[in-house]
């Protein structure tokens, strides 16, 4: 697995995290909410791309 990715995950989570803290001390519950949907949708989107890296791999080394 790609130690890189491991961290941009984490740096993602400890952002959205403290956003998160941040908007509903502020009162802002909604906007706390999309800032942890958004980190979610990040999150998923780069772990996607290295899912669909793994399959391009796999395809060419079996010649599919």
């Amino acid at each position: 697995m790609d130690v890189d990715l491991i961290f941009k995950v984490a740096a993602v989570g400890i952002l959205v995290a403290v956003l998160n803290q941040l908007l509903i001390r502020s009162g802002r519950e909604e906007q706390a909410l999309m800032t942890t949907l958004a980190g979610l949708i990040v999150v998923m989107m780069m772990i996607i791309e290295q899912v669909n890296r793994m399959f391009e791999l796999i395809k060419s080394t079996f010649g599919f």
